[in-house]
């Protein structure tokens, strides 16, 4: 089994849920976008969490682990690559819960508004994208 300490540079570990189809429609996307993924279904993500230092407030139904950032929840694609090329000093990036709208959450034209935010290092709590709702 992968562990978070498992990855090389742009490839990504996913851990979710196996039954969780909205998981697998945003691992589909990142896939799509031309990133490795390898999948690890677990039916204790609460720990994955607690690893990976997760405030409880910007957790959301699946972590992901890329080229040493944290990647919780549906967050975009675009968001992904800013964050690996602009390096920032934080721990990782999140859409907390799980926003209509937001990659993998798709229905129809309907999306909330959201924001990825990020947490652990030099910036905790800052917004580092806002999407507007439809």
């Amino acid at each position: 089994m992968a562990t978070l300490a498992d990855s090389d540079n742009h490839v990504m570990t996913v851990f979710k849920s196996p039954t969780c189809g909205c998981c697998g429609n945003w691992v589909e996307r990142i896939r799509a976008a031309g990133f490795k993924v390898n999948v690890t279904n677990t039916d204790n993500l609460d720990a994955v969490k607690k690893m990976a230092s997760i405030p409880s407030h910007l957790q959301s139904c699946h972590t992901a682990k890329i080229d040493g950032y944290i990647v919780e929840g549906h967050v975009p694609v675009d968001v992904i690559r800013k964050l690996l090329k602009e390096r920032p000093e934080i721990r990782g990036i999140s859409v907390p819960g799980m926003p209509t709208g937001s990659p993998g959450m798709e229905y129809g034209d309907e999306r909330e508004a959201f924001d990825v935010v990020t947490f652990g290092g030099k910036v905790p709590g800052k917004i580092y994208r806002s999407y507007p709702a439809k």
